[in-house]
């Protein structure tokens, strides 16, 4: 399973979001800090869901962040996020 379907795996399973888009910005980062041969070290996670509802930009990163402990103290290097509550 590639680490773009394990982010997208968990995140769904933890936040059950109306709208997720997960995107490998590896590519971006050649030659950078972290970059790893075959990429998949450097994301983009935009998501909608109504676990966001009440919460700070703060609260809402550090949600997502929770979520995908293992795989940030491991082979992500860089994960970038857009969390927004679901209606807004």
């Amino acid at each position: 399973m590639s680490m773009s379907e394990v982010i997208t795996r968990k995140l769904t399973e933890a936040l059950t979001p109306a709208a997720l888009e997960v995107i490998d910005e590896s590519h971006l980062h050649e030659g950078h800090a972290g970059h790893r041969q075959g990429g998949e070290s450097h994301f983009r996670v935009k998501i909608v869901a109504d676990a966001f509802a009440g919460k700070s930009l703060v609260d809402r990163h550090r949600l997502v962040n929770e979520v995908l402990a293992e795989e940030l103290s491991g082979q992500v290097h860089a994960l970038a996020i857009k969390a927004e509550a679901t209606g807004n």
